[in-house]
C-alpha cells in the first residue's frame, strides 16, 4: 500500500484515524501498531512475520546488552544484517560467483534462487540496529516495554521509506504525547505537501525518465539524453522527498515530531553539502555508525580518506544489491575525497555561482549511475551526454511526444520547488490572514489535483519501496 493510493486516502487512513482518536491514551500505541501491521500486510503478506521477529528479538537482545555487552551486540549485528543479506544481498552474490566461475571455466553447481525483498527491510533494519548500539553505548535504555519498541519499529508512516528514526529521538513521544489541533493542521499541509511532489511532479519527471532510459543509447541524441537525466535527477526527489513530507505529517498527525530528511540539497555548493541535505536521516546514520567507529577523521589524512571511501561503498550497496550502485557510492566518495584533500577550499574562493553548477554537475552525472541498469549502461549513458551527437531521428520524435506542454510547466516547477524561494515568502508572510486564506485554497487544489491524477493513471511507483 502506497501513500498516493486512493484505498490508503480514502479508506486505511480515515479509518485508522478513527480507530486511534477512540482509543484510550493508554492503549494508542497498540492502536497504531495494529494499524501499521495491517498496513504492512496489506502488501507484503507472510514476509510481516520478518518485520514482527526483528521487532520481538531485538527487542530482547537489547536488554541481554546491558548484561552482555560485547556479546549481545554481536549477536544483533549477525542476526540482524545476516537477515537484510540473506533477503537483499543473497542473490547478488551467488550471481556473482556463478559469473566468476564461468570466467574461469569452472563448476559451479550453485542454484538460482527467487528471494522476495521485503519493502522497507533496510529502514527498519537499521532502526532496529541503531537502537541496539545505542543501548550498546548507553545512549538509551531498552524500553521495559514491548509495545513501545514494536510502536516504533513497525510505525506505518515511516516504516517502508523512512525517515530512519531513531528510538533516542522519539523515546520521550513513546508515553508522552498530546494531539492538539494546531498539530493535525500542521500534519495535514505537510502530507498534502508531499502527495503534490510525489503525484503531480515526481510521477510526472518520472514518465519523461522511464520513457528516455528505455530507449537505446546510441539512438538517444545528447539533448535528450539530458533531459531524461535531469528529469530523473528531479524525480527521485520528488518521490523520496514527497515521501518524508508524508511520513513527516503523519506522525505530527498522531502525536510525533520526526526529524527532517531533506533540506534543499539540489542548492549545495559542494557534494559535502550536499550530504548534509540529501537523505539526513541515512547520512547521519552512516557518519554515526560506521564512520566515527571507522576512526572518522581522528586518525591522520589516509585513513580518514579510506573511511570515507568505505561509507559510500556501502552507502551505495544499501540502496541496492547491483554494481552501478556500488559505483554511484564511490562516485560521491572520490568527490568528496577529493573535497576534503583541497579543492573544497579552492572552492570556496570561486563565485557561487559556480560552486552550484559543480556541485548540480556531479548529482546528476551520479544519478545516472542510480537510474542505469547496470555499470555499462551507466557509462555509456555519460558518454552520450558529453558526445553532442544528433541521434536517431525516429526515436528522438518517439521522444518528444513525451514532452508536452504539461510536462514542460511541471519541469519548470520542479526547478522552483527545488529552491526555498516558496518557503521564505510563506515564513514572511505568516500573520497576512489573506495569505494564509490563499495558502489553504492552495492546498486544496493541490489535494483535488492529487486524487485527479491518481485516479486518472496507474502510473504510480515509488523508488524508495526497494530499499
Amino acid at each position: 500500500m502506497v501513500f498516493s493510493s486512493l484505498y490508503f486516502l480514502f479508506v486505511f487512513l480515515p479509518l485508522a484515524f478513527l480507530l486511534y482518536f477512540i482509543t484510550p491514551v493508554k492503549y494508542k500505541n497498540y492502536a497504531l501498531l495494529i494499524e501499521s501491521l495491517f498496513f504492512y500486510s496489506f502488501g507484503e503478506g507472510k514476509l510481516v512475520f520478518i518485520l514482527l521477529f526483528s521487532s520481538v528479538f531485538n527487542y530482547y537482545v537489547a536488554k541481554w546488552i546491558q548484561k552482555e555487552r560485547k556479546k549481545g551486540i554481536i549477536l544483533s549485528l549477525v542476526v540482524n544484517l545476516g537477515i537484510l543479506f540473506c533477503f537483499k544481498y543473497l542473490n547478488f552474490t551467488l550471481n556473482n560467483i556463478v559469473w566468476v566461475c564461468g570466467l574461469l571455466h569452472l563448476p559451479c553447481p550453485l542454484p538460482a534462487l527467487n528471494i522476495i525483498l521485503p519493502i522497507g527491510i533496510s529502514f527498519y533494519t537499521f532502526q532496529a540496529l541503531s537502537y541496539c548500539i545505542d543501548v550498546y553505548y548507553g545512549k538509551v535504555e531498552p524500553t521495559q516495554k514491548y509495545i513501545n519498541f514494536a510502536t516504533y519499529l513497525c510505525m506505518f508512516p515511516q516504516l517502508v521509506a523512512g525517515p530512519i528514526v531513531r528510538y533516542s529521538d522519539i523515546e520521550k513521544q513513546m508515553d508522552d504525547r498530546r494531539v492538539k489541533l494546531d498539530r493535525i493542521a500542521s500534519g495535514v499541509e505537510r502530507f498534502i505537501i508531499g502527495l503534490g511532489k510525489k503525484v503531480l511532479i515526481a510521477n510526472t519527471m518520472a514518465g519523461v525518465a522511464d520513457g528516455i532510459f528505455a530507449m537505446q543509447v546510441d539512438e538517444l541524441s545528447s539533448s535528450l539524453a539530458w533531459v531524461g537525466i535531469l528529469a530523473y535527477t528531479f524525480q527521485i526527489f520528488f518521490d523520496f522527498s514527497g515521501y518524508s513530507d508524508m511520513a513527516i505529517g503523519l506522525g505530527r498527525i498522531f502525536g510525533f515530531e520526526f526529524l527532517e530528511n531533506f533540506n534543499y540539497p539540489y542548492i549545495a555548493r559542494s557534494i559535502k553539502d550536499f550530504w548534509r541535505r540529501w537523505h539526513i536521516s541515512m547520512s547521519t546514520w552512516f557518519k554515526d555508525y560506521v564512520y566515527i567507529p571507522l576512526g572518522g577523521n581522528r586518525l591522520g589524512n589516509v585513513r580518514t580518506y579510506i573511511n570515507l571511501t568505505i561509507v559510500f561503498i556501502v552507502t551505495g550497496f544499501w540502496h541496492g544489491a547491483s554494481w552501478h550502485f556500488i559505483a554511484w557510492g564511490l562516485f560521491h566518495g572520490f568527490f568528496l575525497v577529493i573535497e576534503r584533500i583541497g579543492f573544497g577550499k579552492a572552492l570556496e574562493k570561486i563565485p557561487v555561482v559556480f560552486q552550484h553548477l559543480y556541485t548540480l554537475l556531479v548529482v546528476t552525472i551520479g544519478w545516472v549511475f542510480f537510474r542505469a541498469d547496470s555499470t555499462s549502461q551507466a557509462f555509456s549513458y555519460i558518454k552520450k551526454l558529453f558526445s553532442f551527437s544528433a541521434g536517431n531521428l525516429e526515436v528522438i520524435w518517439q521522444a518528444n511526444m513525451l514532452i508536452n506542454t504539461f510536462v514542460i510547466v511541471v519541469f519548470l516547477l520542479a526547478i522552483f520547488f527545488s529552491l526555498p524561494l516558496a518557503k521564505r515568502w510563506l515564513e514572511r508572510c505568516a500573520n497576512n490572514v489573506y495569505v494564509q486564506w490563499g495558502w489553504m485554497l492552495i492546498l486544496l487544489v493541490i489535494f483535488v489535483c492529487s486524487v485527479v491524477f491518481i485516479n486518472s493513471s496507474g502510473y504510480n511507483p515509488f523508488i524508495y519501496f526497494r530499499f
